[in-house]
């Protein structure tokens, strides 16, 4: 199988390497970089739990190539916090109980982070839409959508 260098950020952090030609982003992060916040759910694209950013974009990390990462930046939800300080999404599904069993989580605060990115103010029905290609066996999503409207006062300074 063909080798191929590449170079991006990952996390603020440079990274060369070389990967095969097939080598699923996702496994780059997880086997590679040892970043195994992202995690393989579904492995078809559907349930958003391998999401992350690519230059500030949501990408499901499970149907992309590792090669496609060429140049580009990308965050975890290992880049979420700053230090010891968790971002103000990770606190919100802390304290709102947005986490059951926590599988789906990350998927949900890369999706959430960029969400909010575009939108700083959004409505209920927003973020419920927003939400779409983001699958939660555990809850009925209330108190991850409370968590996302919680921090997102949060993040306005409210």
């Amino acid at each position: 199988m063909s080798q191929h260098p590449i170079e991006l950020t990952v996390n603020g952090e440079a990274v060369q390497c070389t990967v095969p030609a097939r080598r699923l982003l996702s496994d780059f992060l997880r086997d590679d970089l040892h970043l195994t916040g992202t995690k393989r759910g579904c492995e078809t694209g559907i349930c958003g739990a391998c999401s992350v950013l690519v230059d500030g974009q949501v990408v499901k990390s499970c149907l992309s190539l590792a090669v496609q990462a060429q140049g580009r930046s990308i965050t975890t939800v290992e880049g979420l916090a700053q230090g010891e300080q968790l971002h103000p999404l990770q606190e919100s599904f802390m304290q709102c109980g947005g986490l059951q069993c926590g599988y789906c989580t990350p998927g949900f605060l890369m999706t959430s982070c960029a969400m909010l990115a575009n939108n700083p103010s959004p409505s209920e029905d927003e973020v419920r839409h927003g939400l779409n290609g983001n699958l939660c066996r555990c809850t009925g999503y209330t108190q991850i959508v409370e968590s996302i409207l919680t921090a997102a006062e949060k993040m306005r300074g409210n």
